[in-house]
């Protein structure tokens, strides 16, 4: 979904003035560790994937996500999955049915992470050279295609195998994509002659198309 939290590539908003990586804090308030917190714990019952965690902040009015800090974003998705999925409701009745993790899990579950590499008898449609064009996509669901490289012709550098496909996975169905790795030159993405770097982003399959 084109939304508040698709920036990349945007004018307009004003410089980045990000903190050094090495002074930055985990955690800047109290208040964020705890929603950090809530969000792993109530993401370890299982009743909802990354993907269907990540569109339900996207789902908020655009205004309402560029005035949030980014752990405000994380609760306001994670008030809407629990009401979605009437989860309290459940655990006040069934309260037996679900196991909370504890810390131990915690630390196994982030350190680990859950595959998602499928297989697929398929062939991959594209191989290392071949030059394509990302589809221009304006859709209500989640994606994990940027704005900014949409209609932008690439080379594809890599390709990773079929891996669960975000468009999919935000309605709680898996499903497996083939995935690659493209190369973008920064002077057909940003018009600028000057501009001599470039930019690399794994898309999927079906956000591209073969050039003529």
């Amino acid at each position: 979904m084109n939304g508040g939290h698709d920036l990349g590539g945007r004018q307009g908003f004003g410089p980045v003035n990000a903190e050094p990586e090495c002074e930055e804090p985990l955690f800047h308030s109290e208040w964020e560790r705890r929603i950090f917190a809530l969000t792993l714990a109530t993401g370890m019952l299982g009743q909802w994937n990354i993907d269907e965690s990540r569109h339900a902040r996207e789902r908020q009015h655009p205004t309402d996500y560029l005035k949030h800090s980014y752990y405000e974003n994380w609760l306001e998705g994670l008030e809407k999955l629990l009401k979605e999925k009437d989860l309290v409701a459940q655990i006040e009745q069934h309260a037996e049915c679900f196991r909370v993790p504890d810390a131990a899990d915690a630390r196994k579950i982030l350190s680990t992470g859950n595959p998602t590499l499928l297989p697929d008898s398929r062939p991959p449609s594209f191989r290392s050279g071949d030059r394509i064009r990302v589809l221009r996509r304006q859709q209500a669901g989640h994606t994990r295609v940027p704005t900014y490289i949409q209609g932008a012709n690439g080379v594809v550098v890599d390709h990773y195998g079929t891996h669960v496909y975000p468009d999919q996975n935000a309605k709680g169905q898996r499903a497996g994509e083939h995935l690659y790795c493209l190369r973008f030159e920064g002077h057909d993405l940003w018009g600028s002659k000057s501009c001599s770097q470039s930019v690399y982003v794994d898309l999927w399959e079906p956000y591209l198309e073969p050039t003529s």
